[in-house]
């Protein structure tokens, strides 16, 4: 054999040309088809069923649209009517729906690194030319992307399902309640790619995949309640109105009575009412006794005659789509954060 034929040495420093990322997409979709089996199955039942059920709620409310004159006392019977019928019922599945975005963090986004790390897979996988950046950016990227558009449709969906139930006036029927604001418009896919991305940093923080499930549903559990009862009725500066009702698609945030300018105390109240006979059992809700005149009226019309002011603080339901904007834009950053925390986690990490 001469020099010429001779085949060179292998170079030391020689290292893989990177994986197409055409490729990578290839491997991902494979390595990830029972989960996005799962996201379809997550929203696709329930879409079922909000599609069947949506329809005859739909049948049964254009008798509500239909009253003329929309005002008057019939009218407002057939709306009641309406709502005794079906608002239980579409409250309790707008309940149950709220575990959607859970759901999705823990059983598609913990698991997609966890397991991986739990069972050592991941050692082979950087050694196909993939890099570890390359290779968690293949994995995360599809599966938020699909997470994401599914919760799109489903919000769109779920719209239409309580539309009558709002239409009515009745359930919760401010837009910006919490059991549906955030089933709606672009918060229902912030929130589930939010939680897709926590369950992704929980795996790789953890790396096991159980516990990380339960971490990542702890986690989303306080961020949501946090939000709905600290946060989100704070987005904007709210309304207060003296001596008369909120609108009644307004979101009440607080209701108190005040007298000489400081905040009346439950006693102070029912020393007020004691000559009339009437207990206040709280601000808001009275109890009229054996000695109350009869025809006596409204407790909080004698209340306000007799110096009473009554606040309500309120958010107007005009502000639903600058809340969902809000909202949506924190938690698509939330989401960005803690997606770029995983990545470079995974660079981090010792082999």
């Amino acid at each position: 054999m001469t020099t010429q034929t001779m085949p060179a040495p292998p170079n030391p420093h020689a290292t893989l040309r990177p994986l197409p990322w055409r490729r990578m997409a290839w491997v991902a979709w494979r390595q990830h088809r029972l989960a996005l089996a799962g996201v379809v199955a997550v929203f696709g039942a329930p879409a079922v069923y909000l599609l069947i059920s949506g329809l005859p709620l739909h049948h049964a409310y254009a008798a509500v649209t239909a009253c003329r004159p929309a005002g008057s006392a019939t009218c407002r019977q057939v709306a009641q009517n309406f709502l005794n019928a079906h608002v239980h019922g579409v409250l309790v599945t707008a309940g149950l729906l709220q575990a959607i975005p859970a759901l999705i963090g823990a059983f598609v986004g913990a698991p997609v690194l966890a397991r991986e790390f739990e069972t050592g897979t991941f050692r082979y996988a950087w050694t196909q030319g993939f890099g570890r950046t390359r290779w968690t950016i293949a994995k995360l990227a599809p599966l938020a992307t699909a997470v994401t558009v599914a919760a799109a449709a489903f919000s769109v969906l779920f719209s239409w399902y309580y539309q009558p139930i709002i239409g009515a006036g009745g359930g919760d029927s401010s837009p910006l309640a919490p059991t549906i604001f955030d089933l709606r418009g672009v918060a229902l896919p912030a929130w589930t790619l939010a939680a897709f991305a926590i369950g992704a940093l929980a795996g790789i923080l953890i790396r096991r995949v159980t516990p990380a499930m339960f971490a990542t549903l702890a986690v989303w559990v306080g961020l949501a309640v946090l939000t709905g009862a600290y946060l989100r009725p704070h987005y904007e500066a709210s309304l207060v109105t003296h001596n008369a009702n909120a609108p009644a698609d307004a979101l009440v945030i607080n209701q108190g009575l005040s007298r000489g300018g400081k905040p009346a105390s439950l006693d102070m109240i029912n020393q007020t009412l004691r000559p009339v006979g009437v207990e206040a059992i709280t601000a808001e809700v009275f109890r009229a006794g054996p000695s109350t005149p009869a025809g006596f009226g409204d407790p909080m019309q004698y209340l306000t005659a007799h110096g009473y002011t009554q606040s309500t603080t309120y958010q107007p339901a005009s502000r639903f789509w600058p809340f969902q904007w809000i909202e949506g834009s924190w938690l698509l950053a939330l989401s960005l954060l803690l997606i770029a925390t995983t990545v470079w986690r995974v660079r981090r990490r010792a082999t």
